[in-house]
This record gives C-alpha cells, sequence and structure tokens, in this order.
C-alpha cells in the first residue's frame, strides 16, 4: 500500500495523518503544553515517514506547537500542517475571515497554510459560502495554498465545488463502524475530484484488542473526549452487542495478519474509495503507537477479509443523517451529546421586518426583490409564504450547470427563510417545482426527495422558461406553523 499521495498537484501527504486533536484534552483542565518540548514529541513521527499534522483553531495550542516544530526541528524536512477554521454561527465578515487565517499563520509561523479546511454550522444561512468565496480569494493572494472542508456532507459539497470554489478535500468520520460517508459522499468525490480524509478510524480506541469481549462501559468510566463520542457511535450503530460482533470479525481478520484490530480497521479504510488518508489521534508525549501505524502498511487484505467484514458491518444500524450530521442536528453524536462544548446558539439567517397589520417579512438580498417589489418570503398568522426562489446569492449563481446543486441551495433558502419566521422545513405543507429544462427533473425531484422524504408535502414539478440565464431550478413554498 502507498504510504503517500498527492492531495494536490503540489500537496504531497502520507496517508496516515497524525491528528492533534487530543491536545485539546491534554489542555482542558486549564494547563498549556510546553511548545518547545510538545514540539520535539513530534520529530519520532516525521522519522517514521508520519510526515502530516491534522490540526484546527480550536486545538488547545496545537497550531502553535505545529509551528514550533516546524521552525525549530524540521524546518530542512518535508512537513505538512493542516489546520481548520471553524467560526462561530451567524454572521461573518471578509474582514473576520482574513484575521482569522492570518492568526492561524501566525500561531504556526508561516507565510502560507498548506491547507485550510473550513466547517460550517447552519447551511440555511448563506454566509458559509460567502466564507468560502473570500477564502478564496486569500488562496489565489498566496496566504493559502489549498481549501478544504471538513464535516461537510455530500450535498453541499457538492453545492460549494459546482460553485467554483477550488475544494480539494473534506474531512469527515468514517470507521468500520460509520459507514455514511461510503454512499453518496464517495459518488460526489469522484465526479468532482474530491478527496477524503477521515477520522473516527479506531473510534477512539474502541476498534481494538482493549475492548475485546469487555463488558459494556459507562459514560462516567470513560476517560478521554473521544471515548465519550464514539461510544454514542456505538450506542446509535445498534449497542454493544452489534459493537463486539464486529470487533471479534476484526480480531479474527488482525490475528490471520498477525496484526492489531487497529490497524485492520485503519487498512479497511485506507481501501475505500475516495479515502486519501485517515488521520489517528496522537496524544505527543504520552502514547506514540508508531510502529503499530507503521504495520498498516504491510497488510494485504483479500477478498475473503473484506467479506467478513461487511458482513459484520451490515448488521450494524446505519448512522443517522449524513456525514457531519452529527454537529448540525440530534442525535448529537458528541462527546457531550449536545454542542454545548461548541458553541451557545444559532442565531436565524435573516432578518425579519414588520409589514401591515403584523404581517413578518424577510429579504434575502437579490436584485430582484427590490425590483420588483417583492420579499423572500412572508408570514401572516400561522400561514408562511416562500416566493419562487432559484440559486441566487447576491450577485451570484450558485451550483454552476448542476442541477441537483442548485436545487440544494434552493431549499437552504427556504428552510433559512421558515427559520427566520419562526418555523422549519418540517411546517411545509407545499411545494411547487419549475425546472428550466425538463431534462434536470429527476436529479430536482431526488434532491426534493432527499430534502423532505419525512415530511412529504404536496408537491408539483413542470418545466417552464425561468428567468435569468444559467438557472435550472425555481422552488416556492407555502408552511403552517
Amino acid at each position: 500500500m502507498q504510504k503517500y499521495c498527492e492531495l494536490a498537484p503540489d500537496l504531497k501527504i502520507s496517508r496516515v495523518l497524525t491528528g492533534l486533536w487530543q491536545i485539546a484534552d491534554m489542555e482542558k483542565d486549564g494547563t498549556t503544553l510546553d511548545p518547545e518540548e510538545s514540539a520535539r514529541a513530534m520529530t519520532p513521527y516525521v522519522e517514521a515517514g508520519f510526515t502530516t499534522f491534522d490540526m484546527a483553531d480550536h486545538y488547545g495550542s496545537a497550531e502553535i506547537i505545529s509551528g514550533t516544530f516546524k521552525k525549530q526541528h524540521a524546518s530542512d524536512k518535508q512537513v505538512q500542517l493542516l489546520t481548520k477554521w471553524v467560526p462561530r454561527p451567524g454572521p461573518t465578515s471578509k474582514q473576520e475571515v482574513r484575521e482569522a487565517v492570518q492568526k492561524a499563520l501566525d500561531r504556526m509561523q508561516l507565510e502560507t497554510i498548506d491547507l485550510m479546511q473550513f466547517h460550517a454550522w447552519n447551511y440555511a444561512d448563506p454566509n458559509w459560502l460567502d466564507c468560502l468565496f473570500w477564502l478564496q480569494e486569500l488562496k489565489e493572494e498566496g496566504l493559502i495554498r489549498h481549501l478544504g472542508l471538513t464535516n461537510f456532507d455530500a450535498a453541499h459539497l457538492r453545492v460549494a465545488v459546482s460553485s467554483g470554489i477550488e475544494i480539494v478535500s473534506n474531512q469527515v468520520c468514517h470507521s468500520l463502524i460509520d459507514q455514511r460517508a461510503a454512499q453518496s459522499m464517495t459518488e460526489v468525490c469522484k465526479q468532482y475530484g474530491v478527496k477524503l480524509l477521515v477520522f473516527g478510524t479506531v473510534a477512539g480506541g474502541f476498534l481494538s484488542e482493549k475492548w475485546l469481549n469487555k463488558p459494556e462501559p459507562k459514560m462516567e468510566e470513560l476517560s478521554t473526549w473521544s471515548q465519550m463520542k464514539y461510544k454514542r457511535f456505538i450506542d446509535a450503530a445498534g449497542g454493544w452487542k452489534k459493537f463486539q460482533h464486529l470487533l471479534k470479525v476484526a480480531h479474527q481478520v488482525a490475528q490471520k495478519h498477525n496484526a492489531s484490530i487497529a490497524n485492520i480497521s485503519s487498512c479497511f479504510m485506507l481501501n475505500q474509495p475516495a479515502v486519501a488518508g485517515i488521520i489517528l489521534g496522537a496524544r505527543l508525549g504520552k502514547s506514540e503507537h508508531i510502529a503499530e501505524n507503521q504495520r498498516i502498511f504491510d497488510i494485504h487484505l483479500d477478498a475473503e477479509d473484506l467479506q467478513s467484514i461487511r458482513e459484520a458491518q451490515s448488521a450494524l444500524s446505519p448512522i443517522p443523517g449524513g456525514c457531519g450530521d452529527e454537529y448540525r442536528k440530534p442525535p448529537f453524536l458528541t462527546a457531550s451529546g449536545d454542542l454545548s462544548d461548541h458553541l451557545e446558539s444559532i442565531p436565524t439567517p435573516f432578518e425579519v421586518v414588520d409589514g401591515h397589520q403584523g404581517r413578518k417579512k424577510i429579504f434575502s438580498g437579490t436584485v430582484w426583490e427590490d425590483m420588483a417589489g417583492y420579499c423572500r418570503a412572508i408570514r401572516s398568522g400561522d400561514r408562511i409564504l416562500v416566493s419562487g426562489t432559484t440559486a441566487t446569492h447576491g450577485s451570484r449563481m450558485i451550483g454552476g450547470k448542476d442541477a441537483a446543486a442548485q436545487a440544494h441551495f434552493v431549499i437552504d433558502k427556504i428552510q433559512g427563510a421558515l427559520e427566520s419566521l419562526g418555523g422549519c422545513l418540517e411546517d411545509v405543507d407545499r411545494t411547487r417545482i419549475f425546472v428550466n429544462n425538463i431534462n434536470d427533473w429527476e436529479a430536482v425531484a431526488r434532491t426534493h426527495g432527499e430534502r423532505f422524504k419525512d415530511i412529504q408535502p404536496a408537491n408539483t414539478l413542470v418545466q417552464a422558461r425561468l428567468v435569468g440565464e444559467g438557472y435550472l431550478v425555481e422552488i416556492e413554498a407555502e408552511a403552517r406553523i
């Protein structure tokens, strides 16, 4: 198995990346790790060929430690430092985007970030697209070498790349337990040439001999945030008994290859389509696992191994939702079981304007709203009407020539309008869909089906000549709350 891959033409990474999220866990009592001492602990990883490190703005002092390492211990070595920016929910300005990138550059003592990965909390707020367009400007300016996403679902990865944002990777949870990325996410990655960097591969250590044939632990007995998080994944996948069956099968395969369960889990994920690399967490200076991780590249899983693992996986319940939904909607599969460790609240996307006789209106800012004298949505009593909506954001058309991407963005705008007026997508009674080209009907209908499958409003879809060049779909909605 290849130890390295090209994430982009000028960005070669090790396929086993070292994740530094546990630095935040090691500093959770308020202490700060010594950057020089911690940086020295990174040296054995690089010497073993694990040259790529993944971090984030909220991983404690991970960016500072990595910058110290690069500056003092690895100036003559090929080392790749990947980081993330996770802005707070709500409006973010162009200046704030620049300040966030500059802060990461300063902490890492770099002039260019190898890969900046972006997280969005609420797709119904189109500001997430503004942030990506501004990040792309900073890429063109030379502050960022490549753009990636983190915890995006397939629909919104499609929206981003079809809109011309140059995304090379998406970082998502993917493991023997969590198979969400094997579905529509892999299809979108293949279509647009995006690669996956996957975490959760060993489920916080649960996919190891340590937990084989052991009784189910109580949540209060777990010692790390990772263990608390991935215990929730095990519960969502059907519980401890089904997990133990998967673990036993992985153990049998591991014995056959004189390897560990973690090795087999990692090797299996590296063989999945679209997966460029797996991210294995490290507690710098405390638990290295370097020699064990090197075993991954010596393993060749044969057809019998793969079949055994897939049969065990098929007994698990699917993890709910799409990739990254554990950070956006219940059930929140986080360490705390909610978002309290990440944010306080999520503001509604649009400002509400008072209208005649108690009506409430919102405007999305398209040029046509002022010109033609209408609002994006209006609430009168318990009824909300959403105007015919196209994939327009400011002066941009979102989604390019991808009808499904345009439809997803349109439904996001409808969702944002409803949320701003006190409703939600589940309140929708009726949708009317207009497609410019009848050949797009199925892609648009499938998108509507994906977003409304559990709501099932009354619906009409017809072909119509749409106003505006390039627009493939227009949707209007009626809701009662």
